[in-house]
This record gives C-alpha cells, structure tokens and sequence, in this order.
C-alpha cells in the first residue's frame, strides 16, 4: 500500500491546478470509555480501556466542482491494546464527475447493501475489527472505479490492486478467541499475495419503488479463515489468517410499499475449498407519531441464514434479529436502536445491542452502544466472548 500512495500523489499533485482548488477543512475528535460488564477470561487484559481517535477532514474542489480531491486520515490511541492503536487513511480519493460517467482513483470506501442486521453483499472494503465489534468499521481500500449514470441508476467497475489484511485484537485486547490472532504474518492462496489485483463490478437501479442492485466479485476473501501454528507445549500457539480467493454473486433489494421497508440480501460465494449460499430478508415499519407525539418508531424483524458451518466469522447460521428504531425528531437529531438476535438452533445461544446518539452543541455530541453475548456452547463463536458484554461511550466533538 506504500508503494501506491506516492503514485495516487504524484498523480493528483500533477493534474489539479491547486492554485485555484477550493479548500474545506473539518473533522472529528473522540473521547471513548469502554467498560465491560464481566471480568476477562485472561489476566493481561482489563475491565475498561480508555481511547482517543482524531479524524481530520480535506476537500479540495476545481475544475467548476467536477473535479474534487478528499483526503480522511484516521489514527486511534488506545490505553492497552497495543492492536487496536492503529493509523489508517480511510479515504484519498480524485473524483471526476460528468452528467454520464465518474472517474475514481486513490484510497476509497464503498457500501453495498440494504439489511440491517447484515450486510452480505458489502464486498469491497476489508474490516476494521478492531473498532467495533459489529463490523462497521472499514479500512481504506486502493481502487480505480468508473461509473456510468443512468437516469435511475448505474453500472460500476471496480480495480482493487492491493489488498488489506483483517485487524484483530492484541494479547491485551478483549474480543478475541483462546488463541491470539497473528496480525503480522498471514497466508495467502494467491502467490502475489497482498498485491493480487482484484475486480468487481456492480449494477444498481431504481424501479419505481424497488432499489435493486446485482454485483460480481473476484479476487481475495476479505474474511479468512483461522489456521492453527504452534503447540501448547511450546508456548508458541497461535492462528494465522488464511486468505482465500474466491469470486461472489450478490444480489439486494429494497421495495418501498407505503410505512414498510422489504428488504433483502443474498450471496453465492465459491473458492476452492467451500461453496455456499447465504441470506437476510426482512421489513421495517415505522410508525409516525406514535400516540399522538413527536416521535417515530421503527419496527424491524429480519432473518438470517448461511449454509455453512459456525465458525469464528460466522455467527448467523439460522437466527432472528427484531429490533426498534426511535427517532425523536428534535434538534438535536436524538436516536435509539436496540435488537435482540435469536439463534434457532440453540435457544441458549443469543445476542443484544444498543445504539443511541444525540448532540449536545453544534460542535459536542454523545454515542452509546452496547453489546451483549451468550451461549452455552462451545462450538458457538459467541463462546469466545461470552465474557465480553460492554458498553462504549462516546465524546466526539466537530471541527
């Protein structure tokens, strides 16, 4: 990835008449307690941890604002998990955009999907474990892209030539399994390793009131699978992220009938030692001024299904998610989101979140999320932070 960010620079520096670019500056800077509510399965690691995380913000315009250069750096301090102190550029990124087509080039993120409870078919970006434990979070990605706009929607090829390895917790850290995972020395079925050059392409539409999104991609599975290196007897146990190459078919959908929301995702992904068929469906209803007030619920139920087997990645064989979205429409854009995941398989195997925000200034606002585990066994990948209930407060403050 060193070697092609001097180029993506060299590139922009050459092409953008800078003197008379339009220059916006702006970012974030947060403040997060995380405490979690039981006491850890290892002695090296802790109730609570203290971080911080500074996210500036450039944009640089010209060319009568067809031409735009976006740059968001990310770096987090972390009190003890030497793993989850980590620098990143989420995002350095030329844009040229036309009426038919937009040219990308640089370090980008591109989202996929429709469903709440998961998002299948969001291929492109690898995750940034190590920030939340829901997979939100995603790394930079080096990408060329080109798109060609339709009245109602789009065709996009995607060019990936490098790939970015999964972040995992530290010895220190919480949220991780028995055995630590290598975050430095991974394997690769590609013989070119983190430069296999990857490709995606993405067809997306509005019918009406359908959204519909068809998606292909090939090159190296964003999630690996765990090899195990070492022995007990040694001192010297531990998991070694193995990256496959695969290629994937996503299908989604969203149907706007009325206060409802269908939705749907669906995968077929292949490699040489699985093929398998995954998906979520589901609805959200809202209801707008619940008993006469100012506030609006949004009801969500979804299923989940995955034909393969649980592993460590893969939590969601045959589960349930309902959840409740209150938006209290105030100035201060308060929200609230709880759901509940119930395994079908295994009624002792479960889990929870929360996730509330609201601001406090124009400048100051509040994040609090929860997440809850538990099963009984220990084939479960819940089992491995069963022990990791937590809560996250977050201070962000906007400049």
């Amino acid at each position: 990835m060193r070697q092609f960010i001097p180029f993506f620079v060299f590139t922009c520096c050459a092409t953008a008449p800078l003197a008379y670019a339009e220059v916006e500056f702006s970012g974030t800077a947060t403040i997060e307690q995380r405490y979690f509510l039981q006491d850890p399965l290892f002695p090296e690691q802790r109730r609570s941890q203290t971080s911080v995380t500074v996210m500036p913000e450039v944009f640089m315009d010209w060319n009568d604002g067809s031409d735009r250069l976006t740059f968001k750096p990310f770096v987090r301090a972390d009190q003890y998990d030497t793993e989850r102190t980590h620098a990143d550029i989420r995002e350095l990124m030329w844009l040229h955009a036309s009426e038919s087509y937009e040219l990308r080039a640089g370090i980008g993120k591109v989202f996929w999907g429709q469903t709440e409870s998961l998002h299948l078919v969001d291929v492109i970006n690898q995750t940034d474990s190590v920030e939340r434990v829901d997979g939100e979070e995603k790394l930079g990605q080096p990408m060329v892209s080109a798109s060609y706009l339709m009245e109602s929607g789009a065709i996009s090829a995607y060019i990936l030539p490098y790939f970015r390895e999964r972040t995992f917790a530290g010895t220190e850290g919480r949220l991780r399994p028995i055995v630590p995972i290598s975050n430095d020395n991974a394997l690769y079925e590609s013989e070119d390793k983190q430069s296999n050059v990857d490709y995606a392409l993405r067809w997306q539409q509005s019918l009406g009131n359908w959204e519909v999104g068809l998606s292909y991609f090939d090159g190296t599975n964003r999630e690996p699978q765990l090899v195990v290196e070492g022995s007990l007897e040694t001192s010297d146990l531990v998991l070694r992220p193995y990256y496959e190459q695969m290629q994937q078919i996503g299908a989604d959908m969203l149907w706007v009938n009325g206060a409802v929301l269908y939705k749907f995702e669906a995968i077929h992904r292949k490699s040489n030692t699985q093929s398998f068929m995954a998906a979520v469906a589901g609805f959200e209803y809202t209801t707008v001024g619940i008993f006469d007030s100012v506030y609006d619920i949004g009801w969500l139920a979804e299923y989940q299904y995955d034909e393969r087997d649980s592993s460590f990645f893969v939590p969601a064989q045959n589960d349930v998610m309902v959840g409740l979205r209150w938006s209290w429409n105030d100035p201060d854009s308060t929200t609230v989101l709880a759901g509940y995941v119930q395994d079908l398989d295994d009624m002792e195997t479960y889990s929870a979140f929360i996730e509330a925000s609201s601001r406090m200034t124009d400048n100051w606002k509040w994040t609090l999320n929860g997440y809850f585990f538990s099963t009984q066994s220990q084939t479960d990948p819940y089992f491995f932070v069963r022990r990791d209930d937590h809560i996250e407060i977050n201070v962000e403050y906007f400049f």
